[in-house]
């Protein structure tokens, strides 16, 4: 897992100079033919991928994103309405039933498929009709890491074709260096405040939502946390009675509209006698007057980029973590790589 974490910038690299072309085909048809609606088709891991891809989508090109209930085609049989309807999926391996057979489903009542995976020639890859494979190379660890940060790379490449800001394009074309500099950050501070945790909640907003849910996701998996993930805005309703004195919470924070909101919220929770953890870019104004576990975050140019740094500087903490807790972090208990679901 570690390793596979290292070599997320230099997979973010490759995918971005392999497939320049064909995104940008795909940039000039999305342009010319707009959806009508769009529905995205994953699990695990590939689901806050797909999250954060609808984030982008509808913030910057105002346009509504849809996660598909699987169950709804692949137990109830239920017939959608396709009619200029674009379906993406995201896989790691691309071999799981209920990703397969929606997005051939999909396909066959006239939606327009396309699938975001890393093996190229995986049954998903084919029953899509377009596919952008990620370039992130074997993966061996259960827990997925460069795959999930090329699923990020791939998705914001798409919106940058699509959208065309040029400022958003620079950015991203720079984003390799950023996780190289986001891989290097020091958080072992989090490992011996985590060591004895047994739940938690990991807070964040807007982009950075779906980094929350994948390391709540990844505490889960690796380190046996009970962890879940809010946006900083709902963990303040149904969720806030369980913060008590001691209870942990980690709260990503990276520049943007969302930050102000979530700083104000590590304050409030320490306040409280929670134990918080704080991960945002060093000299951020706004910072907490009570005394936080501060954990530095890359800035990579464009805040919509930033999240995809901070999951970069995570893994290689929830990997140590997963050791110091004596548990084996490329075998967590009762997963395989390749979940087969229908």
């Amino acid at each position: 897992m570690l390793i596979e974490a290292g070599q997320a910038p230099a997979a973010a690299a490759t995918l971005l100079a392999a497939e320049t072309e064909s995104l940008a085909t795909l940039g000039q048809t999305l342009r010319q033919r707009p959806p009508r609606a769009m529905l995205t088709v994953a699990r695990g891991s590939s689901d806050h991928a797909a999250h954060y891809l609808g984030y982008l989508v509808m913030a910057r090109l105002g346009r509504l994103v849809t996660s598909l209930p699987m169950s709804v085609l692949t137990l109830y049989q239920s017939s959608l309405d396709c009619e200029g309807l674009l379906a993406l999926a995201f896989s790691q391996s691309g071999q799981s039933p209920d990703l397969v057979e929606p997005i051939r489903t999909l396909g066959a009542q006239g939606a327009r498929t396309l699938a975001l995976v890393n093996d190229a020639a995986s049954p998903l890859a084919r029953a899509a009709q377009q596919h952008i494979p990620l370039h992130a190379g074997a993966e061996l660890s259960v827990a997925a890491t460069k795959s999930f940060i090329t699923q990020l790379v791939a998705a914001a490449a798409l919106v940058s074709a699509w959208q065309q800001d040029a400022s958003f394009s620079r950015a991203l074309q720079q984003l390799p260096i950023a996780l190289e500099q986001a891989l290097r950050q020091d958080w072992d501070d989090a490992v011996h405040a985590l060591l004895a945790t047994e739940r938690l909640y990991v807070i964040a907003r807007g982009t950075g939502l779906p980094i929350a849910m994948e390391a709540a996701l990844k505490f889960k998996e690796v380190c046996g946390i009970q962890a879940e993930a809010f946006s900083g805005a709902e963990v303040q309703h149904g969720p806030m009675a369980l913060v008590e004195r001691g209870f942990t919470l980690l709260i990503l924070a990276p520049h943007g509209p969302a930050q102000a909101g979530l700083l104000a919220l590590a304050g409030d929770m320490h306040a409280r006698g929670a134990r918080v953890l704080l991960a945002a870019p060093p000299g951020t104004r706004g910072m907490p007057a009570t005394p936080c576990l501060q954990l530095p975050m890359v800035a990579t140019g464009n805040v919509d980029l930033d999240p995809i740094a901070a999951v970069q500087s995570f893994y290689p903490m929830v990997e140590a973590l997963a050791r110091a807790r004596g548990l084996h972090p490329d075998r967590p208990r009762h997963l395989q790589k390749v979940t087969r679901t229908c």
